[in-house]
């Protein structure tokens, strides 16, 4: 023991963290069970075995991540169809509060977004963030997937924990590029209310304009935005 407490204090560490592994390993709390390690792998003739054996499908792992959690992280879609047609729910939260349709559309996987859409995609469920699917669709500059969520019902105008928009998103996390030029002429076509401002008080076109976004100023103006 002592000379255990001699080491410097990084090699203490370093060592206490391998034998916190070890006995993760003996212990199996890594582990993966074949289902979740089958959809996250794309691995669809394990995923059908590991189905057909019994497992459950909402089984979680140590991250509360369901397989089709699994499946939408490694944008996995034919896994995706496979469990969600096996009936897996699309609103089912991580440790995160994440859920394979947010995370969908978040990320952009437009073809495992319009499936969980057709499966009963909560429109008004919220991330972390208190935003809804739109929002960070919008900030990524997903344009596809701002025009599915749009079509779909998603409200435009929600207003998340940081006091913003999908518009205001857009514009202050944006680049100014095409896509984001294309998200905001979306959203205000869709009717979003180009004069919400951040907590701040500074609105979309403000925000538009010190940053040189010639075309998005040019759009919100012509909206009617102040």
């Amino acid at each position: 023991m002592h000379g255990f407490m001699s080491l410097p204090g990084r090699q203490v560490l370093c060592l206490v963290a391998a034998l916190l592994m070890a006995v993760a390993s003996h212990t199996g709390a890594f582990a993966q069970t074949p289902l979740i390690a089958a959809a996250e792998s794309g691995d669809l003739a394990a995923l059908q075995r590991a189905l057909q054996a019994g497992a459950a499908l909402e089984e979680r792992d140590a991250r509360q991540r369901t397989a089709l959690m699994a499946a939408v992280q490694t944008n996995q879609t034919d896994a995706a169809r496979l469990l969600i047609e096996a009936g897996a729910d699309v609103n089912a939260r991580d440790g995160i509060e994440d859920s394979p349709y947010l995370l969908a559309g978040a990320r952009g996987y437009l073809e495992i977004l319009r499936l969980t859409l057709e499966n009963g995609a909560d429109l008004e469920s919220t991330n972390r963030f208190g935003g809804t699917a739109l929002i960070p669709a919008a900030e990524r500059g997903h344009v596809e997937t701002v025009q599915t969520l749009i079509a779909a019902g998603v409200d435009p105008d929600h207003i998340n924990r940081l006091g913003w928009t999908a518009l205001l998103e857009a514009v202050i996390l944006g680049d100014g590029g095409p896509d984001h030029v294309a998200i905001v002429k979306l959203l205000v076509d869709a009717g979003a209310d180009t004069d919400i401002a951040d907590r701040a008080g500074v609105t979309a076109l403000q925000h538009a304009k010190r940053s040189g976004y010639a075309e998005i100023v040019e759009i919100l103006q012509a909206a009617g935005a102040h």
